[in-house]
């Protein structure tokens, strides 16, 4: 189970959480994995979202690829959820930092997965930090754009029923930032 670190109700009613945890064990709809374009999970995040849920995700994921191309970052793809305890894994593609635009691609992969999510017709959903593991994005730049996305997100959808946004954070050298800028802005540190 994660440890809810910080929580904010937004003003549209959506409920923002951070947390520091497993997102394989998260009970949400749909967790987010960390994904490249080929959609191969091998290390980080895809792989351990893989090592739980079982092979039917990278089978799904290879058939997604086969079938509609490699994936973009803002148009993310999914699957079944295998043997984890949510519904889906969305498969969002961050950038490789120094490969330009890391910030609008960020965005547009945070964007992407909760657009997908509310197609499904989602309520909750949990991500990770996207970009920060072997990609190589700087994390407190990272939790900048990606608090930043989520709240952009609601300000332009805030009839969306998605009703629950939690950052599942791993490891102590990723939550820091996160808290850091957290706590420094306005409309979540309320």
């Amino acid at each position: 189970m994660s440890q809810i670190l910080r929580e904010c109700k937004l003003p549209t009613g959506q409920v923002l959480q951070l947390a520091r945890g497993d997102i394989t064990a998260e009970a949400v709809d749909a967790i987010v994995n960390d994904a490249n374009k080929y959609l191969q999970h091998g290390a980080g995040v895809a792989g351990a979202i893989v090592r739980r849920g079982g092979p039917a995700i990278q089978a799904e994921s290879s058939q997604w690829v086969r079938q509609h191309g490699l994936v973009s970052h803002a148009q993310p793809a999914f699957t079944t959820a295998g043997n984890l305890p949510c519904r889906y894994v969305i498969h969002a593609v961050g950038p490789v930092w120094g490969e330009g635009g890391e910030d609008e691609k960020l965005t547009a992969a945070v964007g992407g997965s909760l657009q997908l999510a509310a197609q499904l017709g989602l309520s909750s959903i949990a991500l990770p930090a996207l970009s920060t593991g072997i990609f190589g994005f700087p994390k407190l730049r990272a939790a900048r754009v990606i608090l930043a996305a989520i709240l952009g997100y609601f300000d332009h959808n805030p009839g969306a029923q998605l009703k629950l946004v939690r950052l599942v954070l791993f490891d102590p050298a990723t939550v820091q930032p996160f808290l850091e800028v957290w706590d420094q802005d306005d409309h979540l540190a309320a």
